[in-house]
């Protein structure tokens, strides 16, 4: 009888452990990010300057927990082609994905988008924390999307190795 108890008890665990880890991971550490107008999402031009990008409908969510959890939709009159004339490309953008529950920002169809070339990929914030950028995507129908992602110094810093010539030196403690 002892061993039933304590089989019951183990899974019991197990369980809520399981199940508190899940929620944790896709629900408890998100925050909604309120719009707060024209400076929720900002560009990068091709003169260097950053500037506010015309949105409207703008959601995000962000977590403490990585610095790479932030994801944004938007929708922006602006066509792909005008993001390329207009702001600086960002060569490497990869959509990260988002939990399902955020179902404005779909990464496989942002990733597939830019694969085939129908939407751009710009420059929101370089470095916005070290070694993260902010990336946009805008597809052709006027919806946009907002990640971090992790540039190429960061890519070699949080390896462990110092970072190369070209990039800022890292905040002390990395």
């Amino acid at each position: 009888m002892m061993g039933k108890f304590l089989a019951v008890l183990i899974l019991a665990a197990a369980l809520i452990g399981g199940g508190a880890m899940y929620y944790l991971q896709v629900y408890g550490y998100y925050e909604d990010i309120l719009a707060t107008g024209p400076d929720d999402v900002q560009a990068v031009t091709v003169a260097a300057q950053t500037e506010p990008l015309p949105h409207t409908d703008f959601r995000a969510i962000d977590s403490d927990s990585s610095p790479i959890r932030y994801r944004a939709c938007f929708t922006t009159p602006l066509s792909p082609e005008d993001a390329r004339d207009r702001y600086q490309a960002y060569p490497r953008a990869v959509p990260l994905l988002a939990p399902k529950w955020f179902d404005c920002f779909d990464a496989r169809a942002i990733g597939a988008a830019l694969e085939e070339g129908t939407a751009q990929a710009i420059m929101g914030t370089e470095n916005i924390r070290y070694g993260i950028d902010r990336v946009i995507a805008i597809l052709p129908d006027g919806q946009g999307f907002v990640w971090h992602q992790i540039n190429r110094c960061g890519e070699v810093v949080f390896d462990g190795q110092p970072a190369p010539d070209d990039c800022p030196p890292p905040p002390e403690g990395n």
